[in-house]
């Protein structure tokens, strides 16, 4: 691989509710999740916010936030991501700034521009959004300053977030989001678990254009990955299933919960030809550890990003904690072997 330095993995959490299931139950499975996330030494593990759905639990992110950090000892929480649009920056600076007091250094904040939901229930949310999606720049800005300790002169401000060191990352699905990364000097998180058609030249604006800051000397990329691995292959492309047909059901409008997984009938494997589902789930690892191990050398390898934002859709919580320890082991070979060559480099000569 072309990489210099160890490749941080993490994980990124939807609290998508399962068939038979309930919210409670979901965010129950969340922590659980977290806290293997934690035990398999996962850099951060971030939550969603969606709204208007009877099948997604992240929705109050802030206090999911908080419930997970409680429970938890070591691992970074945060958002991935607030969408901004739908707050007032003031607001979630006071938050996160007191999320910071709670958990000290370990609270991150990711901020997204879309709404996470439909028009009506954004309108219904804030009836300005889309003056406030349109002043997302500026919106940033108003943060910054917030969390800023020469934000106490002004007439406004959010004293708990005062000098709080909360890393502010900026979330994207488009070249747009790349632009306010690189000018703030913001660490950049591309969507590529389900936007992967911008990728690449999202990822180039940033390296391109990046200025450095007093956070960031240099460009930081995260990119979300779908991630199912299991024993086989073959196991690997059943749980897969589950996550087919919920994209299938994003596509034709029938939101379901959660569906158990199945065979890959001809059915399904049609469906994931669909060029739509096949441009969604493009950046999927699915597979055994040798089969996913040499997916992620190859997206790392084309894309050169720092850091891998597992994402996993499992009907069942304990093949997703099998696959989050399988995943943490397949990052760990993979960190193993791009060490050794430079310690074989730092032996001095005989």
């Amino acid at each position: 691989m072309t990489h210099n330095r160890p490749i941080a993995y993490s994980m990124l959490e939807l609290a998508i509710v399962s068939a038979g299931s309930s919210f409670r139950q979901t965010l129950t499975n969340a922590l659980a999740l977290a806290k293997q996330a934690e035990a398999s030494n996962y850099k951060r593990f971030w939550l969603a916010e969606h709204h208007n759905s009877d099948h997604i639990g992240s929705s109050a992110t802030s206090l999911l936030i908080g419930y997970i950090a409680e429970n938890t000892r070591t691992i970074s929480v945060g958002s991935g991501g607030i969408m901004l649009p739908n707050h007032s920056p003031l607001i979630i600076a006071e938050q996160f700034g007191t999320l910071a007091h709670l958990y000290p250094g370990r609270i991150d904040l990711g901020l997204g521009r879309a709404p996470g939901t439909d028009q009506r229930t954004a309108e219904a949310i804030r009836s300005d959004f889309m003056r406030a999606a349109q002043a997302f720049p500026a919106e940033v800005d108003k943060i910054q300053a917030y969390f800023s300790a020469a934000n106490k002169q002004s007439p406004v401000r959010a004293a708990i977030a005062e000098g709080t060191g909360v890393p502010v990352y900026i979330l994207g699905s488009s070249t747009d989001s790349a632009h306010v990364a690189a000018a703030r000097g913001l660490p950049y998180a591309f969507a590529s678990h389900f936007a992967s058609t911008h990728l690449l030249n999202a990822l180039n604006i940033y390296r391109h254009t990046f200025q450095p800051s007093a956070v960031l000397n240099q460009p930081y990329t995260m990119a979300g990955v779908n991630v199912y691995v299991a024993d086989s292959d073959e196991e690997a492309q059943h749980l897969f299933t589950s996550l087919i047909r919920m994209f299938v059901g994003l596509l034709t409008g029938d939101r379901a919960p959660l569906s158990p997984p199945t065979e890959m009938t001809p059915e399904l494997r049609a469906m994931v030809n669909h060029p739509s589902v096949q441009q969604m789930l493009k950046y999927s690892f699915v597979g055994s550890k040798q089969t996913v191990k040499q997916q992620v050398i190859a997206f790392l390898e084309q894309t050169g990003v720092d850091e891998l934002i597992a994402v996993s859709a499992m009907y069942n919580l304990q093949d997703r904690l099998h696959s989050t320890r399988l995943f943490a082991e397949i990052m760990t070979e993979l960190n193993e072997e791009l060490v050794k060559p430079q310690l074989h480099q730092k032996q001095p000569a005989d």
